[in-house]
């Protein structure tokens, strides 16, 4: 497995890590390898959904629709 050495942190960031780690009963290493983890997982999702979003906008052949709030309006004014 790959190595990262991250240096020159704020103390105060090293010591926030720190108390997650404990409230987590990880280790400090624990702690920043997961949050690494998760954060690639949820870049990875979100470019995901993005891509999804922009299939299911271009289904619609560049159509665009009104705005609910003008609709939901008009129908009160009824």
């Amino acid at each position: 497995m790959a190595q990262v050495l991250v240096r020159d942190l704020d103390d105060s960031t090293v010591a926030t890590l720190k108390q997650r780690a404990q409230l987590h009963h990880r280790s400090l290493q624990g702690e920043v390898r997961v949050i690494l983890e998760n954060t690639v997982k949820h870049t990875e999702s979100l470019a995901k959904i993005r891509k999804d979003l922009a299939a299911f906008h271009a289904s619609f052949g560049g159509k665009v629709f009104s705005s609910s709030v003008d609709l939901i309006s008009e129908d009160r004014e009824r």
